[in-house]
């Protein structure tokens, strides 16, 4: 059936309740135009078609981008199920998606939903799926690192990622607190050292409840965990091998990719013949002693620092900057921070070789590195290497091409639209996976939850990717929501911005009579747009805590002068978000003299 073109609507709700009726009362419904040879070519898919052709189709364009993100033609939909254009609805054809979609019958398949990975973000989609009353599997299998560390089910922030790091951040924490207790009156005669099986067990103990508690969650709602390891044959066809080398075969209407990620090594000599990652930091057996870290990540600081602050020999070796990707002046003074209490930094250096003088626990390592300025070559020796360079898209051994998935050849991410769905109609994906998206645990878990809802609950909501706040848990914490003000002079140049600072002292801190002056907040106000908050900076104790709620302000689209009109709670760190009152602009003095 071809249906006659429509006249402009003059109010939009009206305008977006015609296409929606289009779309609810037609099997087919293809958004067209007469003269566009791609709508012609997906006509031809059909035997059953129905089209809506219109000459001056400007409203409809901009109200079908609004309600699905694409303004091309064709624009298709199938039994109420968005495709796509032209190159989704051929691929959705070969694949035998389409026929499926038509057929409107889903009995053919073992499951509703596959998901692949039992991390965050696999396991909050498919439990959201299976309150929605869909039949769903969870396939998850940690590959063994180079050192045989392996772990249980929840993926890399409950096992080798956030949880450990945190606890681990926290007994640093514990140690100079003590230092400061006896300033503040606490006395204690007997020696104070730190015992790290004890910790390490601890902290594994804890972690080995959570993999209890994800696998009873999954069980009481009907999710079939199966631990082995899954690779496409077909496009909705999966084979998983367990621990055994048993494959078994499953299928499934649609598909959720959630893998996450995996350490980079350096494919250097020895390096992962020697070298740990923080796949194997947490659970290591023994203590690491005399440690290089190399990298400048958020890992790289965050493991660097915490084992400095329990009492450990730490150097950090530094190809180019801190924290990439992060503001540098917020990164900059986190470093300093680090400096100053210890940890040493080899900057400008990358290592060429590893090589190990006497095995044990912990053995000894030689390490040749190489200047990236001059051709100095410089050698130390250490207990233990650490490497902490990045983190690689578990992508590449899943058979994705079988499924006629496409990703980005040089990091294995994977390119979604605005609802996670990829090239390929029936699959999705969640998480450190995705192309240009954040790398944290709470993103996935979002993006997980809404992606269930709008794929079987009706719902529309997507994920928001923008000003997502985060801390990097550095002996000083550094908490960030929206943008750096290098991003934000890039976006908007610097005459149209105001960076508001303050560099403080926390109350806590000064009894002890450590760290004067060194904690630093700064806001970023875009002044074509009210002074809105466009960047959140905070160094200072309990950043995670602080930047929260300033994240939702910033949700809210918080100014400078609501910020101004709030009145802050003395005495504590976060009031000074709203007294801040010296431009950098302007070279005034920011250090404060006390509360």
């Amino acid at each position: 059936m071809k249906m006659p073109p429509i006249e402009n609507d003059t109010g939009k709700n009206e305008l977006k309740s015609r296409i929606q009726y289009l779309i609810d009362s037609n099997e087919v419904m293809v958004f067209s135009k007469s003269h566009c040879p791609f709508c012609v070519r997906v006509s031809c898919s059909f035997c059953r078609r129905v089209y809506f052709a219109f000459e001056d189709g400007t409203n409809y364009q901009e109200m079908l981008l609004e309600m699905t993100g694409q303004k091309t033609v064709p624009n298709v939909f199938i039994n109420k199920t968005h495709i796509g254009g032209c190159d989704k609805t051929m691929q959705a054809h070969k694949d035998g998606s389409l026929q499926q979609l038509l057929n409107g019958d889903n009995e053919t398949y073992d499951y509703d939903l596959i998901v692949i990975g039992g991390g965050s973000g696999g396991l909050a989609c498919s439990k959201e799926a299976a309150i929605l009353g869909k039949k769903v599997m969870v396939l998850d299998y940690v590959v063994p690192t180079p050192k045989g560390t392996t772990w249980g089910l929840g993926g890399t922030c409950v096992n080798v990622g956030c949880i450990p790091k945190k606890l681990m951040h926290q007994t640093a924490l514990l140690s100079t607190a003590m230092q400061d207790a006896r300033k503040f009156g606490w006395e204690f005669d007997e020696t104070v050292k730190h015992n790290w099986e004890t910790m390490k067990t601890a902290v594994n103990d804890y972690i080995g409840s959570l993999n209890w508690g994800y696998r009873v969650a999954l069980r009481d709602k009907n999710v079939n965990y199966v631990n082995a390891y899954a690779e496409f044959v077909e496009p909705h066809k999966i084979k998983a091998t367990n621990k055994r080398g048993k494959e078994t075969f499953y299928t499934t209407a649609k598909f959720v990719l959630a893998t996450g990620e995996r350490p980079r090594y350096m494919g250097i000599p020895g390096d992962k013949e020697y070298c740990i990652t923080s796949d194997d930091l947490f659970s290591l057996p023994y203590c690491p002693g005399k440690t290089l870290v190399i990298g400048a990540s958020y890992v790289a600081l965050e493991c660097g620092g915490f084992l400095a602050g329990l009492g450990l020999d730490v150097t950090i070796m530094v190809r180019s900057i801190l924290l990439r990707g992060f503001d540098q002046d917020m990164a900059n003074r986190a470093g300093e921070n680090m400096e100053e209490h210890g940890v040493k930094f080899l900057r400008k250096y990358v290592p060429v070789k590893i090589e190990e003088l006497e095995a044990g626990t912990p053995g000894r390592l030689k390490v040749t590195a190489k200047s990236t300025e001059t051709d100095e070559i410089i050698e130390g020796e250490y207990n233990t290497v650490l490497i902490a360079v990045g983190r690689d898209a578990c992508t590449d051994k899943i058979g994705l091409d079988k499924a006629g998935l496409k990703v980005n050849p040089k990091n294995g991410k994977i390119p979604v639209n605005d609802e996670e769905q990829t090239n390929v109609p029936h699959i999705y994906a969640v998480g450190d996976i995705l192309e240009d998206k954040w790398e944290l645990t709470p993103v996935a878990i979002q993006a997980g939850k809404l992606l269930a809802r709008r794929l079987y609950g009706g719902s529309k909501i997507k994920c928001d990717y923008i000003n997502v706040p985060t801390t990097v848990f550095t002996p000083l914490e550094y908490g960030a929501c929206g943008l750096s003000e290098e991003r934000a002079t890039s976006l908007y140049g610097q005459e149209n911005i105001e960076v508001y600072h303050t560099l403080f002292w926390p109350l806590e801190f000064t009894v002890p009579g450590r760290d004067n002056n060194k904690c630093y907040a700064k806001v970023i106000c875009n002044k074509l747009d009210s002074d809105r908050v466009i960047g959140f900076h905070y160094l200072g104790p309990n950043a995670g805590e602080v930047t929260q709620g300033f994240g939702v302000a910033m949700k809210c689209g918080v100014t400078k002068e609501q910020l101004d009109g709030t009145i802050g709670i003395h005495p504590t760190c976060a009031e000074i978000f709203t007294t801040l009152e010296v431009t950098k602009s302007s070279g005034g003095n920011i250090t404060q003299a006390g509360c």
